[in-house]
């Protein structure tokens, strides 16, 4: 399996995050393997996600992620240029505590 994994800049703080993954709430997101939330020295948020492919990235942040966040920045008046970019990272495996893992 090869995963679909990046890091992104966020121009968020941790209280919007905060508020949008309130909004998100319990939400499955198929194929979702791990999403890390990660506050910069900045005090701005980075993202680290992997997924199990890109297809079902897409369908969740279409459905899911999107609403949510837009919703946010919208209440907050954020303004933002499109989606900040996305740096791709080459996952090998992801390693869980209960000593279970899945291989890219």
């Amino acid at each position: 399996m090869a995963f679909y994994a990046w890091t992104q800049d966020l121009p968020i703080d941790a209280d919007a995050y905060d508020d949008i993954t309130g909004r998100i709430g319990t939400t499955p997101m198929p194929g979702l393997v791990v999403h890390v939330a990660i506050r910069t020295e900045s005090g701005r948020m980075r993202y680290l996600d992997v997924w199990e492919d890109r297809e079902q990235h897409d369908a969740a942040f279409a459905t899911v992620v999107h609403p949510a966040v837009h919703r946010v920045l919208e209440t907050r008046r954020v303004q933002v240029d499109g989606e900040p970019p996305r740096h791709p990272v080459d996952v090998v495996e992801v390693r869980f505590a209960d000593g279970t893992s899945v291989r890219g």
